[in-house]
């Protein structure tokens, strides 16, 4: 462990043995006369290989003491400039997986409101099921189950007026996003989930009808031994019952012989709301049709007894179904159901509910995006900015439901959908399972929001950081082992100049020889 110097050297001094002066002048000793005093050669030798071993010395101390290899530009120029690229690096990516921790914090937020705002839902439809069976109800108990539904939507106003994140509302459409441009006569519902938005700029998205939607409709002329004589009335002695089936239910209708077709009509349509099926008289004869518009709604109209024959539909004899409209949004082909269309792709996740004048026509709609929306930067990766963004619509009583059937506040007392109003029972029912299909759909998109932008987003981070802040350590941080060789090294060297600078000090006293 004495031995510091290694083979090279060891066989250069024994090369460089001996005595003669051509061989130490080879080897590149300095010849001097041990008689000089003033200049002692050997010994500033000595010093400067001192002052190296020390500063060579200092440097490990420091590198040991605070674990970084490279402490200033000095030390190695091309690493610093490297690691300190590294370290900007490191700080965005820290930034980025601290916001997407964040953002997940904030959804997870607006999704337990929205799991709260469900339950309450469900209770509500609960107590609607029951008070449909007023048979078994006395009027004091559906004016109770009134009391409650009341007390259950000034619930969910609540939670959705309440739901907050760092003072920040989020269900009370804060966060939704803000639309310009709007023909509420031929877009009657706008649900922005998701748009890119160009900086400084706004989103504009055209609607465009390709295909009317269509009821289903089934129709019966008259005279033609169908059971309807030429002057628009029941034959003669021609006593039927009908069975007339739409998407909501069915009901049985018996007439007698010589009731007219408006007779007819306002009979069957007075109980639409428990079938989906409305009946218009005409000049020309009878016709049945669907409530509502698209490829889910149908009407059947069959004879159980007596003559009344339909004209047949594209389902059969007696059925006919309705027709989805069709639907491009920005150009892409949309997802429609009657006349809702929706479409999600990276720059425009939105749902638009047409009116049914604009929806039965073809013609192009036009909005604008400006603003808005739950904003969330998680890294530049991602997209050009960085930005990632989903809006929260409001999901207060007057804005869940339907812009068919009604929203959720029409239920409440004074509303025109009431436990009271026997015959809006139906409708009643399909607002609240309007606004529970609602809330799961927005509940939905928060999860997909989280799961496949956010957390897909923070995974890769954090592996980006780990393998960034691996590449920095390599270059800047202290390898211990090497330096503890390299410390007891210059340890070993410094001791070792030190004495043989102690022995340089000596070669002048040599000329006392001479003086004796």
């Amino acid at each position: 462990m004495s031995r510091v110097a290694g083979d090279d050297e060891r066989r250069h001094a024994r090369s460089c043995a001996g005595s003669g002066g051509a061989r130490k002048r080879a080897c590149g000793f300095r010849e001097e006369s041990m008689s000089r005093i003033n200049t002692n050669v050997s010994a500033l030798q000595s010093i400067r290989t001192l002052i190296s071993n020390q500063e060579d010395l200092a440097l490990r101390l420091e590198r040991l003491s605070t674990g970084v290899r490279i402490n200033r530009g000095a030390d190695d120029p091309a690493g610093l400039i490297a690691s300190e690229s590294l370290r900007s690096e490191i700080r965005g990516l820290t930034a980025a997986i601290d916001n997407s921790a964040r953002a997940i914090n904030v959804i997870s937020t607006a999704d337990g409101a929205l799991g709260e705002v469900s339950k309450l839902l469900l209770e509500i439809k609960s107590l609607v099921n029951q008070s449909s069976n007023d048979g078994a109800l006395s009027d004091d108990e559906i004016a109770a189950n009134q009391l409650q539904i009341d007390s259950l939507l000034e619930s969910i106003n609540r939670v959705a007026n309440s739901t907050q994140f760092n003072g920040k509302k989020l269900l009370n459409g804060e966060l939704a996003y803000t639309i310009s441009g709007q023909n509420s006569t031929e877009l009657q519902r706008l649900q922005v989930f998701g748009a890119r938005i160009p900086n400084g700029q706004s989103l504009q998205v055209a609607v465009q009808v390709t295909q009317s939607a269509q009821t289903a409709a089934l129709g019966i002329g008259l005279g033609g031994g169908n059971g309807l004589s030429a002057s628009g009335v029941l034959s003669a002695g021609n006593n039927v019952t009908i069975e007339v089936r739409g998407r909501l239910g069915t009901e049985t209708f018996t007439f007698t012989g010589g009731t007219n077709l408006a007779t007819i009509a306002d009979t069957v349509s007075s109980f639409k709301s428990l079938t989906g099926i409305s009946a218009t008289a005409s000049a020309g004869g009878l016709s049945f049709n669907s409530v509502g518009y698209g490829s889910d709604e149908f009407v059947s109209v069959r004879a159980i007894s007596g003559t009344f024959t339909v004209n047949p539909g594209d389902q059969g004899d007696t059925q006919d179904r309705g027709r989805d409209a069709g639907v491009l949004i920005n150009g892409q082909s949309a997802n429609v159901k009657g006349l809702i269309a929706s479409i999600r792709s990276s720059g425009l996740d939105v749902v638009v509910d047409l009116s049914a004048a604009f929806g039965t026509s073809l013609g192009t709609s036009t909005f604008a995006v400006t603003g808005g929306g739950a904003n969330f930067q998680i890294g530049p990766e991602v997209n050009s900015d960085g930005l990632v963004s989903i809006g929260l619509p409001s999901i207060t009583t007057a804005n869940l439901g339907s812009s068919v059937a009604g929203y959720l506040n029409s239920i409440g007392t004074g509303g025109s959908n009431t436990l009271a109003q026997r015959g809006s029972l139906p409708t009643a029912e399909a607002i609240v399972s309007a606004a529970i299909r609602q809330v799961a759909i927005l509940s939905g998109r928060l999860g997909g929001f989280q799961a496949n932008q956010i957390e897909t987003n923070l995974n890769s981070r954090r592996v980006a950081l780990e393998n960034v802040k691996a590449s920095e350590s390599a270059i800047r941080d202290t390898d211990y082992s090497q330096e503890v060789s390299n410390l007891t090294r210059a340890q070993i060297l410094v001791q070792s100049s030190t004495q043989i600078l102690g022995l340089a000090n000596q070669i002048p006293q040599t000329v006392l020889a001479l003086l004796r």
